[in-house]
């Protein structure tokens, strides 16, 4: 069994409040999820109202497909949300 573990900067440079914050992350968490098959969660800066830190992970028996899968992820947030910036991510074996 493979865990890798992907952590995503993100940039939100319209929200004004936490509860806009929680309003424009929920969909994006339930999206990854369900089109990914992954586990999806804001993991940092949860009181600051335009950056978070979100974590993704899946297990897998291969680590190439693991890494290909959250890559294809990031590149998907890029891609199909302009309300968010990717600023920065790194994956981790676990």
């Amino acid at each position: 069994m493979i865990i890798v573990a992907c952590t995503i900067h993100l940039y939100l440079p319209g929200v004004a409040s936490l509860k806009e914050k929680r309003a424009s992350l929920k969909p994006l968490l339930n999206q990854l999820r369900r089109k990914f098959e992954i586990a999806a969660a804001e993991v940092d800066h949860h009181d600051v109202w335009r950056s978070s830190d979100v974590a993704l992970v899946t297990v897998t028996t291969e680590a190439s497909h693991a890494y290909t899968v959250l890559e294809n992820a990031v590149h998907w947030i890029e891609d199909t949300w302009p309300q968010v910036e990717v600023t920065g991510w790194e994956t981790e074996l676990r």
